[in-house]
Order: structure tokens, then sequence, then C-alpha cells
């Protein structure tokens, strides 16, 4: 029962911080965005470690948590931006039928046989991108969607990665020495590529707490992801978190009054059972 509570937590939390990125993103600059988000999200991990976990593990041991943060990082990046200039209701399913793919296609490579529920959800999921996708008109005309279907792709290669890194790192080192070592593989690297490139930030004062929170549910939804796969199934967590577009949908139907063809509707319906089924298989 704990496993399923943590697993729509971390879908409800995911969805809810990839509606605000994507809102927060069309207004202020990615940068800034990123950079408060993160280093918020990188301040309250800190603070339960600090609080109860005493037992420092090996490098060895959280190593896989750097790539998954690097790779967290670069999917948020992209995934925000793509919400930003895209339709929410298409890019969100998009990237997870990526994310959820990607560990199933890793095993393949490694030796692992998917079951026959897998293949079908990567089958269905490849269908409903390509109806979700074919809209005859998205904001900002067709340079725009080819951009933001691009960063959609980024940002599931980038929260596979994430998925694949966490799994093997919780698995030695404990989910939130592993949460902890990954924001700060995630914070750094965004400090070095801010620094290189020096971007704008567009600090704006007034957007600062939304832009807390939209840490504090992306470092909510990942302790949920990894103390829901340390305590309970894989399976059955897996499957709650990656319907985490239900909540991005739902967000973007209602409040910014987002309308799909039928045929991208039915793409995205078929899209996200495929999540389900790569995770469930």
């Amino acid at each position: 029962m704990a496993a399923i509570a943590l697993g729509i937590g971390a879908a409800l939390c995911w969805g809810f911080a990839d509606f605000l990125g994507g809102i927060r993103t069309k207004a202020l600059t990615l940068a800034l965005v990123l950079l408060v988000s993160q280093v918020t999200a990188l301040v309250a991990i800190a603070v339960v470690i600090a609080v109860g976990q005493g037992d420092v593990p090996t490098f060895a041991e959280v190593a896989p948590a750097i790539g998954a943060g690097v790779a967290q990082l670069v999917g948020i990046a992209a995934l925000y931006r793509a919400l930003a200039i895209g339709t929410m209701s298409v890019i969100s399913p998009i990237s997870a039928s990526g994310a959820a793919a990607l560990p199933v296609i890793v095993g393949i490579v490694t030796g692992e046989r998917p079951a026959a529920l897998q293949y079908a959800g990567m089958a269905a999921a490849f269908v409903g991108v390509v109806l979700a996708t074919r809209a005859p008109d998205t904001p900002g005309g067709q340079g725009a969607s080819r951009e933001a279907l691009i960063l959609s792709g980024v940002a599931a290669l980038g929260f596979g990665g994430f998925f694949i890194g966490m799994d093997a790192a919780v698995e030695d080192a404990g989910p939130y020495w592993s949460l902890f070592v990954a924001r700060v593989a995630a914070c750094a690297a965004l400090g070095a590529t801010l620094l290189a490139l020096q971007p704008k930030l567009g600090l704006e004062r007034g957007a600062l707490p939304a832009l807390a929170l939209i840490g504090v549910l992306d470092v909510g939804a990942n302790a949920f992801f990894a103390l829901g796969t340390d305590t309970g199934l894989l399976s059955v967590v897996s499957v709650l978190a990656s319907l985490y577009p239900v909540a991005t949908v739902v967000l973007a139907r209602a409040l910014l009054h987002e309308r799909l063809v039928p045929l991208q509707t039915a793409g995205v319906a078929v899209a996200l059972a495929g999540v389900g089924m790569i995770a469930a298989g």
C-alpha cells in the first residue's frame, strides 16, 4: 500500500512541476527557472541528509547517481523549453514514452528479455507519439513545433538516463544519499554551464517562490520514486510514476484551454497507455 501511495505521489509531483516549469519558462529565462529550482531542490535534500543520514557511502556506490543527476538536468532543461514553446498535452506524453522505453532498451542490449507486454507498450507508445504529433497548427508555427518535438526527445533520453542511474545508485547507497549526490552533480553541471555561457538571468523577485516550489515538487517526486522502488515492487511504482503526464495534460487543458484535434487526443491516450504497459511489464 505504501509503494502505491509513493508512486502516485511521484506522478503528481512530477506532473505539477512540469506544468509550472513550462509556464514559468514562457515568461522567464530558462536559466533563472533552472537555477532557482535546482538550488532549492539541493537545499531540501541536503536538510534531509543533515538530519538523519549518518553513514556516508563510498564513491563507487554513489557514482551512478552523478550521471543520473546530470542526465535529469538535461532532461528538465529540454522539457521546460519544449513545454514553453509547444503544446503541453502533446510534449509531456512524448517525453514520458521515451523515458519509460529507454531502460527497457538498455536491458535488451545487456541481455535482458522484456515481457510481451513491454514490447506491445513500446509499439503503442510509438504509434501514439506519431498520432499526437500530427498537429495541423501549433503556437509559434512549424519551427517552434519542430524544435519542441526534438527537445521532447532529448528530455526523454535525459529522464531515461536518470531512471537507469538512480536504480543502480539506490540499490547500493540508499535513496537519500543517491538523491543528494544527483542534485550536487546537477547543480555543479548547471553552474559550470551558466559560467561558460553567462546568459542573462532576468531576475524577478516576485517569481522566486513559484520557482522554488518547482524545485520542491521535483525533489519530492524523486524522493517518492526512490523510496517506492526501495520499499516496494519496482513494477508497481513505475506504472504509477510513469503516468505523470496525466497531471500535466489535465492542468494544460483546464488552465490553458489547450485543445487537440481528435487524432491527437487518440495519440495522447495511446502513448500514455504505452507508458503504463512498458512499466507494468
